[in-house]
């Protein structure tokens, strides 16, 4: 792993701890009050989101239709806050895609300068599918006891099942990072993130473990969806897994693109996609869990 200056790193965590002062109280905000608050904050960051991943298809050689990938991708948040049903909310969900696909061809078909069609409409639906696809499961898992007919007996049951993946992926995000810089050795994935190291993965996974441990002693005596500390010990495993590989995606994108960071919105982070590339393997997959979790309770 690289060497950086004191000073250097200083400064990142400064503007990483400044993003995260005021992020996290608007987070907890909009999940605990749920509602149409949690769904315009995640349409927010996905239409950004959305646009930065078209932005990396572009500077890749794509012609991605932004004026359509966008809107689709929040059309999928807002179909969740809708349809909170998993199954009806994926089969409108398949229906926006497909319409996207068939509205991006003609599209292709029609701008003379669009050379490839199909690389161009795969990175538009691609587009739509890796932002508003996967962060609208954060709307299914705060609904998720009324997703079934039943209402929380406490009612903070949907944003601790909310808590859960995030807190996990960002503690193994945090534990990995430090790890990383004061043990990391050997790399982890040289020719994608030449700045991961396997110590550093291995210290993520930890994090992870032991947020998922102690994160079950709050839900475990839920009666909806209870989740044990064992339980959470293993859900934050596996979601620190899928959190690093989202994070080893995004950067595979970067370099392929040719740049460092998706953005420069957030100070410290680089884009949206940089600070919640994590979150659109582990989102989705914590709903799977939880729900695995729920039937095998």
């Amino acid at each position: 792993m690289a060497s950086e200056t004191p000073s250097a790193v200083s400064g990142e965590l400064r503007s990483r701890s400044l993003v995260a002062a005021v992020g996290i109280p608007v987070a907890l905000a909009a999940i605990h009050h749920g509602g149409w608050v949690l769904t315009l904050l995640i349409a927010a960051i996905v239409a950004v989101a959305a646009w930065e991943c078209c932005d990396l298809a572009a500077r890749s050689g794509a012609h991605t239709f932004r004026w359509l990938c966008v809107p689709a991708a929040i059309a999928l948040v807002v179909l969740a806050d809708r349809q909170p049903v998993l199954a009806v909310w994926a089969g409108h969900a398949f229906l926006t895609l497909l319409l996207l696909g068939t509205v991006s061809l003609v599209a292709a078909v029609i701008v003379a300068k669009v050379e490839q069609a199909f690389f161009s409409v795969s990175a538009t639906v691609f587009g739509a599918l890796y932002t508003g696809g996967t962060l609208a499961f954060v709307i299914l898992i705060r609904r998720l006891p009324e997703a079934h007919g039943e209402f929380p007996s406490l009612r903070t049951e949907g944003l601790l099942l909310v808590l859960l993946p995030l807190l996990v992926t960002w503690a193994g995000d945090t534990a990995a990072y430090f790890g990383g810089k004061r043990f990391g050795r050997r790399r982890l994935a040289p020719r994608t993130s030449p700045g991961k190291t396997v110590e550093g993965g291995i210290a993520g996974l930890a994090g992870s473990l032991i947020t998922g441990f102690c994160l079950g002693f709050l839900l475990e005596d839920h009666a909806n969806f209870p989740v044990t500390p064992l339980a959470g010990a293993l859900i934050g495993l596996f979601l620190g897994a899928a959190g690093q590989l989202g994070d080893l995606a995004e950067s595979r994108f970067k370099r392929e693109a040719g740049v460092k960071d998706s953005g420069r919105l957030l100070l410290g982070h680089g884009g949206v996609l940089d600070r919640f590339d994590a979150l659109f393997f582990a989102i989705p997959l914590a709903y799977g869990l939880i729900v695995l979790n729920g039937i095998l309770a």
